[in-house]
């Protein structure tokens, strides 16, 4: 099966040309997920990057009292894990189905390969991921109150 219009369709990847989203397509995997299987484990090492078909998940983050925070939930072409795969940090947060879910999966040596080969890919997505950090970074302040 051919992935290449969900791709096309994902905010990471809208800006790339075809050729590079057809690469991409050839490298990703498909899985599924019942309602209550974690896609991933905040802590845990990334190891790909996932974007969701169809179905729905929750993201939670444990703060340092232990306590677990639902901080979003997210849906069909949505992205998640791209943060831990381009930077090689730990989960940030723990993702579980909340339904039956289907993703397709980066994993990160494939897509890290992929980058080397063709760094033009890594230029157009990395405006992208700048973004979603600042506007993760600016909700984050927005929420505890502080103004800068």
């Amino acid at each position: 099966m051919s992935y290449e219009n969900e791709l096309a369709k994902v905010s990471l990847f809208s800006n790339l040309e075809a050729k590079y989203i057809k690469g991409i397509a050839q490298i990703c995997t498909e899985r599924d997920f019942k309602a209550g299987d974690q896609l991933m484990r905040q802590g845990e090492d990334g190891i790909g990057l996932f974007i969701i078909l169809s179905g729905k998940v929750k993201i939670e983050k444990t703060n340092a009292s232990g306590k677990s925070v639902e901080i979003a939930s997210n849906g069909p072409g949505d992205v998640m894990g791209e943060f831990a795969v381009l930077d090689g940090a730990k989960r940030t947060a723990t993702v579980t189905a909340t339904e039956a879910t289907k993703c397709l999966v980066l994993a990160s040596w494939e897509f890290t390969s992929f980058m080397k080969a063709h760094p033009e890919v890594a230029i157009s997505i990395l405006p992208i991921v700048v973004t979603r950090f600042r506007e993760t970074n600016d909700a984050l302040i927005g929420a505890s109150g502080v103004r800068t």
